[in-house]
């Protein structure tokens, strides 16, 4: 089995893992999986530009105790490793089905798989925080062995809190664990001596020691020039500044200069890298600029769209591969039939929609699955952004579909919708639809209140006709100064 370099895998890591790596494969794995804070990331705009159910959701960070991780739980009972059965059993009986077990269940059953595609050689960094990393570095010391525990790397950083009975919460958990200890790579990371140390000796490399008597013997230099000192496992790494460059707008994105120490400490040029929760794709941007190979793998649609941006921004001509996209029609459809969530993800992506905020991906979505935001032509001074509803129907439509629609953006206080179908809309829809009417734009302008479009004619070409005003909450997306951490502003220019 052949992997390609620069691919981006669009699919539930899982399953993704299990069917498509070989093993002993990655020189390198860093994930940065949600950290079960409960709580969505909302795209927040200023006050009277848009209504709150206009909101964006940037990301959501919830775990379930679902049908799906129950299945997974059933499964990590009966491993064919003991410990693991035994551990599962022990922490369900002390959480029970809470959110954090689910966590728990859903991260053993992706860190075993991960173990096996992972080279002798290799290593990984589990990137956590400390309401979960006590866990986490349970289940690894069984996955990977205590004795392939190397450090846990505190992250310190600064940033503005709001905290009042407690220290400020300044710092992540980095995990770091090897395949095997006796025969991992790492190449030595060095930061700058001490201001003391640098007036009293420079940079030149210090000789010390102790005489035959055990008496210590003065410090001198050598005219080699020291490394500086060797890296310890508190970092001081600072987070993206909201003015910078790097920032995306993608909530949980880390900088660059953390994953750039990684990535040189464990692997070299030419080496394998695989981050399996690439989010706005940090590491692949990284491991591309240190000239190694990468594999990433999100669950979002938009996620996927925000790597693939990012890379050709920051590396013009390079081909990035994506893999699990469908391709045509017929893939379409099999991606239905597979997984009706993963194909309302992408399908909203294809009229530039992103996922309503508060709404569980798995849950009800009280009509909505995705919207576009759009500024009104009514007061260039103060422009008020309006939303286009989003539905996706990934089975059997008919008439009534369009009708629900309709209702949906009166409740909403939406000016138009789209439906999107992966079968072609009946004579009676189109009928249904029509007779929505329309939405007057401007004096002038003036659009289908409802439009419908399938994947197929998608596949063929056709375009919707959208206001031209729109706005993509990720490319300008802002942390805002005492806005809550799992909170973005942004402000329209």
């Amino acid at each position: 089995m052949s992997l390609e370099n620069r691919t981006l895998y669009f699919g539930d890591n899982l399953q993704v893992i299990e069917e498509r790596f070989p093993d002993n494969f990655f020189d390198l794995i860093y994930l940065d999986p949600p950290f079960n804070s409960n709580r969505n990331y909302n795209v927040l705009f200023k006050e009277g530009q848009v209504d709150a159910t206009a909101q964006i959701r940037a990301f959501e960070d919830t775990w379930e105790w679902s049908t799906p991780t129950i299945r997974l739980f059933n499964d990590l009972k009966e491993s064919k490793n003991p410990q693991i059965a035994i551990m599962m059993q022990s922490l369900f009986e002390i959480m029970r089905d809470t959110p954090m077990m689910a966590y728990l269940v859903n991260m053993t059953a992706r860190l075993i798989p991960l173990q096996r595609v992972l080279k002798e050689t290799g290593s990984i960094y589990l990137h956590c925080d400390p309401t979960a990393s006590h866990y986490l570095k349970m289940i690894m010391d069984v996955v990977f062995g205590k004795r392939n525990f190397v450090n846990e790397i505190i992250w310190s950083y600064k940033k503005w809190s709001v905290a009042e009975k407690s220290f400020s919460r300044n710092h992540d958990v980095i995990l770091f664990y090897v395949k095997d200890r006796d025969k991992s790579k790492f190449n030595i990371q060095y930061q700058s001596r001490a201001e003391s140390t640098l007036k009293r000796f420079g940079n030149k490399t210090i000789v010390s020691g102790f005489d035959g008597n055990g008496k210590r013997i003065p410090s001198t230099t050598t005219e080699v020039e020291s490394s500086g000192v060797k890296m310890s496992d508190v970092w001081e790494v600072s987070i993206i500044a909201p003015v910078s460059n790097e920032r995306l707008g993608y909530p949980t994105q880390k900088p660059e200069a953390l994953l750039e120490r990684i990535i040189q400490a464990s692997s070299n040029k030419g080496d394998w890298v695989l981050d399996p929760f690439c989010g706005c794709g940090t590491t692949v941007a990284v491991a591309e600029r240190l000239n190694r190979k990468w594999i990433g793998i999100d669950i979002s649609m938009q996620a996927v769209n925000v790597i693939r941006g990012r890379m050709t921004n920051h590396f013009p001509g390079i081909k990035v591969n994506i893999d699990g996209i469908p391709m045509d029609y017929e893939s379409a459809a099999a991606l239905a039939e597979k997984d009706k969530f993963a194909f309302q993800d992408w399908a909203i992506t294809l009229v530039g929609a992103n996922p309503p905020s508060g709404v569980s991906k798995k849950g009800a979505d009280r009509g909505i699955d995705g919207i576009i935001l759009f500024r009104e032509k009514v007061d260039y001074s103060n422009p008020k952004l309006r939303k286009i509803v989003v539905q996706v129907k990934g089975g059997g439509t008919n008439r009534g579909d369009v009708a629900r629609l309709k209702g949906d953006l009166d409740r909403e206080d939406a000016p138009m919708g789209i439906l999107i179908t992966l079968k072609d809309a009946t004579s009676e829809m189109k009928r249904e639809a029509a007779l929505s009417g329309e939405y007057q734009y401007t004096q002038s302008t003036a659009f289908p209140r409802i439009q419908l479009l399938s994947i197929r004619e998608w596949f063929e070409g056709k375009e919707l006709k959208l206001p031209a005003d729109t706005v993509n909450p990720f490319k300008k997306a802002e942390a805002k100064k005492g806005k809550d951490v799992g909170q973005l502003e942004i402000d329209l220019e």
